[in-house]
């Protein structure tokens, strides 16, 4: 049988914004073409396990760009998967290759929305009279707005949104289920090893690490050049990880809201959604330096704090599902790690053919193994329940 041609449509500019302001949403069709930048951004910290991506993108500020890949741009009613890329929020995009949506559209008939985003200071600078802090986070917001608003022209269902999310996309996921602005913009929600244990950073501790940006800057943030604001950047995370020692914490996350502690919480708004979690059963082996126990320390920053947030989705009316991912490939010194996941959904034999993680797993057994991962996913996003997940997928019992 052959499979169905996919249409990749993109770069697609969703938004625009200055320089440590707001998004604003741009006219569609926008008259204007889209740049294809990607966020102007340091090397990734995961270069060890994934591999440097093979493809290569124009850094800029004019970044707010989407990708759509889809079986048929018709009047179809498809399920839409829209796609939030890790990086510790100071890498990564939604554009690269790695995450290319063919996959999952042809063998789910569905349609995927890549997503870039604002990174590291340039997203996340909390800073008095700069930057408010979390822009990186509202990219998202106007992103998943303009999918509820356009996404009909690609052959998507605006009522079937699921938003998924890997590491720092996936935190951001869980953020957003407690942003107002956000409520009715998803259906469905899948979170693939958040490191809910970092959490939003408190407002005063980001304020703090955005003075010592200002000093390593030393000039004004708004004129700065982008290699001056990277090497601010840079400066500030490695004074970061001098204070609290650990490589799994970015200088620039987001924070508490300024209304923190308000009625603005999980319960308000997760009655009704379907949401699928999960983490790999070796993250941690991932980030060097974090000390010898990885299976500890994956129980302490990703399975305890992933269970408990999908308790208290539950008990507030969400439909929730668990999951863990075991594949160890042969080859690979790192088993199940952080991202494992990732060449199962998304991208190809070229995009992936230099990540470490997959050792010497031939590709058309990653593929094999991709297709049952596919599935589960691909039920959850038109059924609300992975259905019976397979070996190495470990489905787990989401707590009382």
């Amino acid at each position: 049988m052959t499979e169905p041609t996919m249409i990749r449509t993109g770069p697609i500019r969703y938004a625009t914004a200055e320089r440590f302001a707001r998004p604003r949403p741009v006219p569609h069709p926008d008259p204007h073409p889209a740049s294809g930048e990607i966020c102007p951004q340091l090397p990734s910290r995961l270069d060890a396990v994934m591999g440097p991506p093979l493809d290569r993108h124009p850094h800029g500020e004019d970044c707010l760009n989407l990708s759509i890949t889809t079986p048929a741009r018709d009047a179809g009613a498809r399920p839409v998967l829209v796609w939030l890329h890790g990086g510790g929020f100071s890498s990564g995009a939604g554009l690269l290759d790695w995450y290319d949506g063919g996959a999952l559209a042809a063998q789910g008939d569905v349609v995927v929305v890549g997503v870039n985003y604002r990174l590291g200071a340039l997203g996340y600078l909390c800073l008095d009279g700069t930057s408010e802090g979390n822009l990186g986070l509202y990219d998202q917001l106007e992103a998943l707005r303009w999918v509820g608003a356009h996404i009909a022209a690609y052959g998507g269902d605006p009522a079937n949104v699921t938003v998924l999310g890997q590491s720092a996309g996936a935190l951001s996921i869980r953020l957003l289920l407690e942003l107002p602005e956000a409520e009715g913009l998803f259906r469905r929600a899948i979170l693939q090893s958040a490191p809910l244990a970092l959490a939003a950073r408190p407002r005063k501790e980001a304020q703090v690490l955005g003075r010592l940006f200002a000093d390593f800057l030393a000039t004004d943030p708004y004129t700065a050049d982008v290699s001056a604001i990277l090497a601010a950047q840079r400066e500030t995370a490695l004074a970061n990880l001098s204070r609290s020692g650990s490589t799994m914490e970015p200088a620039f996350t987001p924070v508490e809201t300024e209304d923190a502690g308000s009625s603005h919480t999980l319960e308000g708004y997760v009655r009704g959604l379907d949401i699928l979690y999960g983490w790999n059963l070796d993250d941690m082996t991932a980030f060097p330096g974090e000390g010898d126990d990885a299976a500890e320390l994956t129980r302490l920053t990703y399975e305890e704090p992933l269970a408990l947030f999908g308790a208290r989705a539950a008990r507030a009316g969400a439909q929730v599902h668990t999951y863990r991912l075991d594949w160890r490939p042969a080859g690979s010194p790192f088993g199940a790690t952080h991202c494992l996941e990732l060449p199962l959904l998304f991208g190809s034999r070229e995009a992936w053919r230099a990540a470490p993680m997959l050792g010497s797993v031939r590709w058309e057994d990653v593929d094999a193994l991709g297709s049952k991962l596919r599935t589960a996913w691909l039920t959850f996003a038109r059924t609300g329940t992975p259905g019976r997940m397979s070996a190495p997928l470990h489905q787990g019992r989401v707590p009382d």
